[in-house]
């Protein structure tokens, strides 16, 4: 089974340092290539810069009161979801549907059912059924 994983390209999880600018201040995120790789997706699918979209991201969850302790943690969460959404169907694999064109609230209540179904305290699967 590990072998999947420790077979897999070292680069993958190579730490790089990009410098961004998020609301106004310069300042310095260290991910793993992987998440910056599907941070590049997610902004290329809204035709924006990675830069702009960590911007959004940190501003949005600001305005709906939440404060990222620990944002890079946020941010591999957000590339996490966006697979696990693809994976079940709810965000497109379908590249020219931009991320800011869907439903969020749709998307949103879809996912809180599945969870009710579950069980209240496990978190979203990757893949339905599994």
């Amino acid at each position: 089974m590990c072998r999947l994983f420790i077979g897999a390209d070292p680069a993958l999880w190579q730490g790089v340092t990009r410098s961004v600018r998020i609301d106004g201040v310069s300042t310095s995120i260290r991910l793993e290539s992987f998440f910056w790789s599907i941070l590049e997706d997610i902004a290329d699918r809204d035709h924006m810069p990675v830069s702009r979209l960590i911007g959004k991201l940190y501003v949005e969850s600001l305005e709906e009161g939440h404060t990222p302790e620990n944002f890079t943690s946020f941010l591999r969460v957000c590339c996490g979801r966006y697979m696990a959404l693809q994976l079940d169907g709810l965000v497109p694999m379908d590249r020219q549907t931009t991320i800011a064109s869907l439903d969020a609230e749709t998307i949103l209540a879809r996912e809180n059912r599945q969870r009710a179904r579950r069980g209240a305290g496990e978190f979203p699967r990757l893949a339905s059924g599994h």
